[in-house]
């Protein structure tokens, strides 16, 4: 005996989880030794399964009452329970102690676990700052910045505060703060943003918004509260608990007194435990998950799926989400009699040497067409400007429109007009001069997604809304909407704009997803009825404040997952409806005597079985 309540003590320091499933095992075979095997022990092992599995039930219940008088299905379980015992039917106790916290269980596996994600979040804040004083750098922690300090940043380091750039010029990647697919030039005078990340070049900056207020800080507050609002789901059982309650006890009272049987009470108490409706949800929500998983789709979120059913609206983010998320060579035009081709070879040739993220996007796409690139020679780089270099004896020079009209490079009307329609679209135009005259330009633009086309149609015949949500120019936005057919369009977004917008739909009364790959869609991911983060190319914060991830990042998978959330709640529908109606036939036996406690237990359990079975369909559901 001391060696049994030894491994009880263990079994009860266990994590949550774990110990429930090992305690349920354990209920689980003392209910088969009592029903098949009474007289192996010397007293009811239905016993073990009622201390372990009905004692826990009771105390809730009892907690429930005393602290706020909250009528949950657990407080019909506990009469039944202490009836059963009190009449001698410990396995009809037993049992149903048994099949609540099996419920009770599946419906814990399936809520998410707790999510690290503001904690990382915090760890982007940059720790430390180059602060420059009487000629001196001194590093310093980033917490102890003040308004009016000079700082110095680096290629390849994050920015620590907000600020204003006194000297030099780089490019900066701002996906952190408004998911722009395209690093940005920076020169004297414009701001810098917390967070974000110095691509090449030295600049000093003044520090303008530190501590609380700078960008970085302000996005973690609008993680934290985001979620605030979204309410989890009740279960039917607890919901419709009080009048559960009341029902059954009043049939219990009125056949004990017109009948004189007391076992008929006890086992209107028992038939009226809702353990397949318990079991109804969190079955079907469990298989789903499956199924989901089988598709791509990590669910973070018990209830998301439930939420997903409901939506009306999806918010997509562009970049990384609808689009690859990197830039590429989409067009290379000539405008002199160089082939596009030799256009082609004499940027990349050029921009082999370059730090600039666009230089090294052209080089990448090169490589990738053709192979081998020419050799270069003298190699110069004009920050926020271009790059010079010598190639195959010719002078090259490749860059933005500034770069050619400082270097007195004509660009005529008739260049400049076809250049200009990419410029419409929202893409970057790199111009290149051989031996200064311009010989043509190539256009970068983040592509589109092959399959998103397919996926956006197939949402809209589900009866759901697209809505692009970016934080990328008009021109850009406007441009994958039309390739796509979105017709709502939301640019130019910031993290709080973002937000923003997801509030407004959902004060209108609709139920909104959003999906998304940077940590500037974070507070939006949690804010929404629904978060999916792209899991391959999204950041850990995205995924984080997520509930569902998409982790081979197939969008084509997304008309299944609504699908399936849809499929989920007739699932649902179909249990409840299924449990209600056995339970109501069970009572009416149960009135007439025919049902006994144990039967009574026994004929809960095949319904639970055949709801189980049911939502197992689910595993192997595909849209058709």
């Amino acid at each position: 005996m001391k060696k049994f309540m030894k491994k009880l003590e263990e079994l009860l320091e266990l994590g949550g989880t774990k110990k429930d499933i090992i305690l349920l095992v354990i209920g689980g075979i003392s209910l088969l030794i009592s029903l098949f095997a009474p007289d192996v022990l010397p007293f009811n092992t239905a016993w073990i399964a009622i201390i372990l599995c009905g004692v826990p039930i009771i105390l809730e219940a009892i907690i429930g009452l005393v602290t706020a008088f909250d009528i949950k299905a657990d407080v019909l379980v506990s009469l039944a329970l202490i009836a059963s015992v009190c009449i001698g039917e410990h396995f009809a106790a037993g049992e149903v102690a048994f099949i609540m916290q099996l419920g009770s269980l599946l419906e814990d596996l399936t809520v998410a676990k707790a999510r690290a994600g503001i904690e990382k979040l915090v760890h982007l804040t940059p720790q430390t700052a180059r602060i420059i004083s009487n000629d001196t750098e001194t590093v310093i922690p980033a917490e102890k910045v003040q308004i009016g300090d000079i700082l110095r940043v680096l290629p390849g380091e994050t920015i620590p505060v907000d600020g204003i750039i006194l000297s030099g010029e780089t490019s900066v990647n701002q996906a952190v703060m408004t998911g722009e697919s395209l690093p940005i030039d920076k020169t004297v005078g414009d701001d810098v943003s917390s967070g974000t990340v110095n691509q090449f070049g030295t600049f000093d900056m003044k520090a303008s918004k530190v501590g609380e207020d700078s960008s970085i800080q302000r996005m973690i507050r609008l993680v934290q509260s985001a979620d605030a609002d979204k309410a989890k789901i009740v279960g039917l059982a607890d919901k419709w608990a009080t009048w559960i309650v009341v029902i059954a006890l009043t049939a219990a009272v009125l056949t004990w007194i017109i009948t004189g049987e007391i076992i008929r009470a006890v086992t209107i108490l028992v038939v009226f435990c809702p353990c397949s409706l318990v079991l109804a949800t969190p079955t079907a929500i469990m298989a789903a998950i499956g199924n989901a998983t089988k598709h791509g789709f990590l669910v973070r979120e018990g209830d998301a799926l439930e939420r997903l059913s409901k939506v009306t609206k999806i918010c997509f983010d562009k970049t990384g989400t609808l689009t690859y998320g990197m830039p590429k060579v989409t067009a290379v035009n000539s405008v002199s009699d160089f082939s596009e081709e030799e256009v082609y070879a004499f940027t990349a040739a050029a921009e082999q040497y370059s730090e600039h993220p666009l230089g090294k996007a052209i080089v990448r796409c090169f490589k990738e067409k053709h192979g081998k690139l020419r050799q270069a020679e003298q190699f110069k780089m004009t920050a926020g400007r271009g790059v010079s270099a010598n190639v195959d004896e010719k002078n090259i020079l490749a860059g933005n429109i500034q770069f050619m009209n400082e270097n007195n490079i004509a660009v005529s009307e008739i260049a400049a007009s076809e250049s200009g329609k990419y410029f419409s679209k929202g893409c970057t135009v790199i111009y290149t001069a051989v031996d200064r005259q311009l010989a043509g330009y190539l256009v970068l633009a983040d592509t589109v997604r092959e399959e998103s086309g397919s996926m956006i149609s197939s949402i809209k015949e589900i009866g759901i809304q697209p809505v692009l949500l970016t934080g990328d120019n008009t021109n850009a936005a406007n441009a994958i909407a039309r390739e796509l057919n979105i017709t709502e369009v939301r640019s130019n977004c910031l993290p709080e704009d973002k937000l923003g917008h997801i509030e407004n739909f959902r004060k209108s009364g609709q139920e909104v997803c959003m999906i998304g790959d940077g940590i500037n869609d974070a507070p939006a991911l949690k804010k929404s009825s629904v978060g999916i983060a792209m899991g391959g190319v999204g950041s850990d914060i995205a995924v984080d404040a997520a509930d569902i991830a998409l982790v081979d990042d197939e969008v084509k998978e997304l008309p299944h997952l609504l699908s399936l959330s849809k499929r989920m709640m007739t699932t649902i529908k179909l249990n409840l409806s299924f449990s209600m109606l056995l339970n109501f036939a069970a009572i009416v036996l149960a009135i007439t005597g025919i049902l006994q406690p144990v039967i009574g237990a026994l004929v809960h359990n095949a319904g639970s079985l055949l709801v189980i079975i049911n939502s197992a369909l689910l595993l192997k559901w595909r849209k058709k």
